[in-house]
């Protein structure tokens, strides 16, 4: 005997003696958890009250309503539209007659007076079914529920490198708008993080050189988008109390798979207490600190 008692199966036939045989046989062969109703109105019911049925064995021919119309109440409901039904009926006449029937959802069709073999067969195939795809269903959970957790991970451990670094950064919508800034910005330009989101960068940034100052959304900009990144520039960070803190400040364009500008990333790194020793050195050489390191 096979074990489908993690199953539910209703039978609907309005003959008590035809439930009490699919009864009895059905629970004998493969023991699944059995409801039964004597109409169409109250298997109708019953799928209210048992959400989770997961097959129907339904008689075509009863009164008031027949199995066409209970199977086609059944497929209104979104809770019961997927379930299959196998029709047990003794006036299996025409093609017109199958077609009505699987038209409604008709997993199957099975003739009267019904051969016990082929009913236990129809049935388990089906339960085997459900059990497979419920396998595969929670094989995708699981797989869902693993790469969730991955990225969560990868998540926080980004945001922990981002809350660590020395460097200031700030993320940028397209028309230079602060949507993001890490400890070291904030620390950096004496903000809080409510008091930056939303600002301009042109408020809290300048450039070398008064011709310069407020530039960033104008031929920056065009040169970021057509280059990518602009690094090692020379610049400074208006603080909240008005100071200018001299900066080394880098911009990247982040676009998406049309090449549309999405974000703007900028690096800073606080220069305060280096000074200049070449103008044609590299970023390395460039600076050294202000007590004499470097020579």
């Amino acid at each position: 005997m096979n074990d489908y008692s993690g199953f539910k199966l209703l039978i609907v036939d309005d003959h008590a003696h035809n439930r009490f045989t699919l009864r009895t046989l059905i629970a004998a062969q493969l023991s699944p958890f059995i409801i039964e109703a004597a109409s169409g109105q109250e298997a109708i019911d019953l799928s209210h009250q048992h959400p989770d049925i997961d097959l129907i064995i339904l008689d075509v021919q009863m009164p008031e309503m027949d199995g066409f119309e209970t199977a086609a109440l059944l497929k209104l409901r979104k809770r019961t539209r997927d379930i299959p039904i196998i029709f047990l009926t003794a006036a299996f006449k025409s093609e017109e007659f199958q077609q009505r029937g699987f038209a409604l959802g008709a997993a199957d069709y099975l003739l009267k007076p019904i051969d016990d073999n082929l009913l236990i067969n129809k049935i388990s195939t089906y339960f085997r079914l459900i059990e497979k795809e419920r396998g595969l269903n929670r094989a995708l959970e699981q797989a869902v529920a693993e790469r969730t957790r991955e990225l969560a991970e990868a998540r926080r451990y980004l945001e922990n490198i981002l809350e660590h670094m020395g460097e200031a950064l700030l993320v940028l919508a397209p028309d230079g708008a602060i949507r993001r800034a890490n400890p070291a910005a904030r620390r950096m330009l004496g903000y809080v993080d409510e008091e930056l989101i939303g600002m301009s960068i042109g408020d809290v940034f300048e450039e070398e050189g008064d011709e310069q100052a407020g530039a960033f959304m104008g031929t920056w900009l065009e040169a970021l988008i057509r280059t990518g990144a602009l690094s090692r520039i020379e610049a400074r960070f208006i603080a909240s109390d008005g100071r200018r803190v001299p900066i080394l400040f880098s911009r990247t364009a982040m676009c998406d798979e049309r090449g549309r500008l999405t974000d703007i990333i900028c690096i800073a790194k606080n220069m305060t207490g280096y000074v200049r020793l070449d103008a044609h050195a590299t970023e390395e050489g460039a600076f050294a600190r202000a007590s004499g390191e470097g020579g």
